[in-house]
């Protein structure tokens, strides 16, 4: 594959998984959850949304696949790790949501 095809790739990629990204913050503000941080991190991983709904904060990892089982599929043990240290970052940063909970 070229490096125009690669990039080209890439691009629809990122924008599909931006609108899946919307598409959630839709569907989760819809059960009444709002948005508090969109993409928290960075290199090295990265929170896709954080939400919240009255006590509770929900840390929301977006995968756009076919099935269900194709989704879960793509968080390896390794993600979740990544993950689990973004939480903990983002905890760490905003002391009042463990004041919460």
């Amino acid at each position: 594959m070229s490096e125009a095809a690669r990039s080209r790739r890439a691009r629809r990629s990122g924008l599909s998984g931006r609108r899946g990204e919307w598409l959630a913050v839709l569907y989760l503000g819809a059960k009444g959850y709002r948005l508090l941080e969109r993409r928290f991190g960075g290199k090295g991983g990265e929170i896709d949304l954080i939400m919240a709904r009255g006590r509770s904060i929900a840390f929301v990892e977006v995968k756009r696949r076919a099935t269900l089982d194709e989704a879960a599929g793509t968080i390896t043990a390794d993600k979740k790790r990544l993950i689990e240290a973004r939480i903990r970052q983002w905890l760490a940063r905003n002391p009042w949501a463990m004041q919460r909970h």
